[in-house]
């Protein structure tokens, strides 16, 4: 959950820095720091904590200059503290270099240098980006050719903003991946560079967006586009409103649309100090629990509505699989109208995107009442679901204005996850290894979501055959089950078309009767190891009754293919990552579906963002 804003021209750069800072501390909190060039050096200035502490620094140590870039932090590699807030520098202390995202080989990458000499003075893994950027410059690269070539060494999804002393007249800005934004706002003999188009709107209404894998060297006159190939790009410049309300939509039709896209973001903001990649371990210090505390938890109920209750449901498998411990999923509006029994070894476990949400308040009381523990995850800092709960994990999704989740859905799975691993390790359910390939698997996330959104063309050319249609059929086995109803689900709010989500193998007890030409099916086929063989029998028996099959399936297979009228294909995933990987494309689906068909995206008719009453 990183902010990023740089400027060059020729005013003094700190206050700008600043501002544009404070308009980006929700993205980030436990450090903050900037980067100015002043006669020929780099002036760094950073300091651990809110960006108040940096203010303070910046009086006891002023700082100025026309061109620089700063950062506010939430911590990935390494711990809060002032060595690893950014900018970060190489060994000649010439190149400074802020970053957003997660370097996926950054073990492989800081052995490599460092057998080369290069020494580092932080923990994280922002730091192997300088070096790489040194070490091409030491080959006899020109700079920015030294940095395409480190970018392009870089696994993951990553925005990243360099500087060089040697270079006083430009900012090298990259986007890899979706692991946030980079905007260029077009001023009077002036640039800026940001993470986010509230930071620099009070100075520049024209916008560049970059894409993936395009670069940008930014001069105070001039802005030049390539890929990290070194082909040129033209980018059209976007008129952003003032009205702060439609400037955060900003290239984006719709909320909505905005808020898909910012899942592999939300994601990393998820994972964002709450795992050691360079261990492989789970911190979630939300969740303070010793080992003998863990072992005492004999069942979890999760308690959620709509979405939420979607993902309480892959929820259950994680903690049941993972931690081995006994899961049940309840609807809130449902706990709370019965007498549950809680025992002492009960712990209840809301999740809601507001933290608001009457019933899931209820059943919470009711669990309070009863005296057993009461954890939360919650995306709305200081809601009712946060501030009554024992323990609360925060999604860290950002603000979701579309009535219909999507973000907070993905962001509310990485945070069960997380916290099963961490129950697992405590209750010595999971050894180290195990856990670190799990933590491995979460670097690779963010990038993958990225992939899955790639390909949204795909999902638009099938909405177009299909929009038509009054009902479908979602089906889905096992993780993906869950998937299917949340898939189904979206369809309905956006779209207001009949469908139904339903596990596959119950397809024989009832569903099987509707289907024919008229009602496409939705099949999740990917390939799980405990579901795959059975859902593509599911769908020959779908085809053989003159449906027709929209397969969701595994990049590169053909057996699944073949076995479908459609595909949406999505990259392979390990297995406990596949409900992430998996909502995307249907989310995407309703989407479109619903702009076609002419409906409200952003605000479904009779729909609320909260529901706080009955």
């Amino acid at each position: 959950m990183c902010g990023i804003v740089g400027y060059v021209g020729d005013r003094d750069a700190v206050p700008i820095l600043i501002e544009g800072l404070r308009r980006l501390e929700y993205r980030g909190y436990d450090s903050a720091g900037l980067v100015v060039v002043r006669d020929g050096r780099l002036e760094i200035r950073r300091r651990a904590g809110k960006i108040r502490e940096l203010i303070d620094l910046l009086e006891a140590e002023p700082a100025s200059g026309p061109i620089g870039m700063g950062h506010t932090r939430w911590a990935t590699h390494g711990a809060p503290a002032d060595h690893n807030a950014h900018p970060h520098r190489d060994c000649t202390g010439r190149i400074a270099v802020i970053h957003n995202g997660i370097v996926e080989n950054f073990a492989e990458l800081r052995q490599q240098l460092e057998s080369r000499g290069h020494r580092f003075t932080s923990e994280t893994d922002t730091e192997v980006i300088a070096h790489l950027i040194e070490d091409y410059l030491r080959g006899g690269a020109d700079l920015e050719t030294a940095a395409r070539h480190a970018f392009r060494a870089l696994r993951g999804a990553h925005a990243i903003v360099v500087l060089s002393a040697d270079h006083p007249d430009r900012l090298i800005a990259v986007r890899i991946g979706n692991a946030g934004g980079v905007v260029i706002g077009l001023g009077e003999g002036e640039m800026f560079v940001a993470s986010d188009i509230p930071a620099i709107l009070e100075h520049t209404r024209r916008m560049l967006f970059l894409e993936s894998r395009q670069m940008a060297i930014v001069r105070r006159d001039a802005v030049q586009v390539m890929t990290l190939e070194g082909e040129p790009v033209t980018l059209p410049a976007h008129i952003i409103p003032w009205d702060p309300v439609a400037a955060a939509k900003g290239p984006y039709r719709h909320f909505m649309h905005k808020e898909i896209h910012e899942q592999p973001r939300a994601v990393t903001d998820t994972l964002r100090g709450r795992v050691d990649f360079e261990h492989g371990r789970v911190r979630l210090e939300e969740v303070p629990l010793t080992e003998d505390e863990a072992r005492r938890i004999s069942r979890l109920i999760i308690v959620a509505c709509g979405t939420s209750y979607y993902a309480g449901l892959v929820g259950k498998f994680y903690f049941e699989s993972l931690a081995r411990i006994p899961t049940e999923v309840d609807y809130g509006s449902e706990f709370r109208y019965r007498d549950p029994v809680l025992g002492d070894g009960t712990v209840v476990l809301a999740i809601s995107q507001s933290g608001e949400t009457v019933d899931t308040l209820a059943a919470m009381e009711r669990a309070r009442d009863q005296g057993v523990r009461l954890w939360s995850i919650v995306n709305a800092i200081g809601s009712q679901a946060h501030r009554i709960a024992d323990a609360c994990i925060l999604m860290h999704a950002g603000p979701e204005i579309g009535v219909a989740s999507s973000k907070a859905f993905t962001a509310s799975l990485v945070d069960q996850l997380l916290l099963a691993l961490r129950l697992a390790e405590l209750r010595g359910a999971m050894g180290p290894e195990a856990i670190r390939e799990h933590v491995q698997a979460l670097a690779r996330l963010p990038d993958l979501l990225g992939r899955v959104l790639d390909r949204e063309g795909e999902v638009e050319k099938v909405a177009q055959g299909f929009y038509r249609y009054e009902d479908f059929l979602y089906l889905g086995r096992g993780l993906l089950y869950p998937i299917a109803l949340e898939g189904a689900l979206k369809l309905k709010e956006l779209s207001y078309i009949h469908a139904e989500g339903y596990p596959a193998g119950e397809m024989k007890h009832g569903p099987i009767a509707l289907i024919d030409e008229r009602m496409p099916t939705v099949a999740l086929a990917l390939q799980d190891p405990v579901t795959y063989e059975k859902m593509l029998s599911q769908m020959e028996q779908v085809r053989a009754r003159r449906g027709q099959v929209i397969a969701l399936i595994t990049e590169g297979d053909p057996m699944a293919a073949a076995r479908a009228d459609v595909v949406l294909e999505v990259p392979s995933a390990p297995r406990w990552l596949l409900p992430m990987v998996a909502v995307i494309p249907l989310q995407l689906l309703a989407y479109h579906m619903a702009v076609l068909r002419g409906c409200d995206v952003d605000q479904p008719r009779n729909l609320a963002k909260s529901v706080t009453v009955e």
